[in-house]
């Protein structure tokens, strides 16, 4: 029976895309001489919580199974397919740890601090230690003492940072969802903290609460 053409095309996109991010790893690989991490947070647009970052290690031989099995970019799988990659992730990767910013440290700093300092700690809690880090965004982390790459949108290039990407996000929903028992009224579990048009009415009503990040102007009630 003849392959249909959408199904070839979506086979070639899928070994474009093993290739690219093959070849970017590797090479990572072979001009750090040792381990690399992939970083990537999540939560910065968010008007409650914290904002999350993980730090993953893959060994070279995981990332085509990894690759095949879907992961990619976490904004663009669902959250049970997000829920099912971050469990093969974590017990595939040779180390994967989880950083934290608070609602406080993000007033304090302000947002892109916060997040860089989530990921510095996340970094801090790898065990080994990599010899390179690959950062989503082209912000580099102050005060690393590590290499780093800055990567523009890593999470659809690199499969270290999307597969960080995907722990990050799975992580801080259960962290959400946990949160909203406590905080009634928000509709935290559908939105995960973000700015939806139901949170938004929510904080006009209720105002804000002690995980709502006041530094961010809807929350300036």
């Amino acid at each position: 029976m003849p392959v249909s053409e959408s199904v070839q095309e979506q086979f070639q996109e899928k070994m474009s895309q093993l290739s690219l991010w093959t070849e970017l790893e590797l090479g990572a690989y072979s001009g750090a001489g040792g381990l690399i991490a992939g970083v990537d947070e999540v939560g910065r647009g968010a008007l409650f919580g914290p904002v999350v970052a993980a730090a993953v290690i893959l060994p070279a031989n995981v990332m085509t199974p990894l690759i095949q099995a879907g992961v990619a970019d976490s904004k663009q799988l669902s959250p049970k397919h997000r829920q099912i990659l971050a469990q093969h992730i974590q017990t595939s990767a040779l180390t994967c740890k989880i950083g934290i910013a608070s609602v406080r440290e993000i007033d304090r700093f302000n947002i892109l601090q916060a997040s860089l300092l989530a990921m510095r700690r996340a970094i801090a809690r790898l065990q080994p230690q990599p010899q390179i880090c690959l950062i989503d965004g082209n912000q580099r982390i102050p005060d690393l003492v590590i290499p780093q790459q800055t990567i523009v949108q890593g999470d659809c290039k690199s499969i270290s940072i999307a597969a960080a990407s995907i722990v990050a996000k799975v992580w801080r929903d259960q962290l959400i969802v946990r949160l909203a028992a406590r905080y009634p009224g928000y509709d935290l579990a559908a939105n995960k903290g973000y700015g939806t048009a139901k949170h938004r009415q929510a904080l006009q009503q209720l105002g804000v609460s002690r995980q709502h990040r006041r530094s961010f102007s809807p929350c300036h009630l």
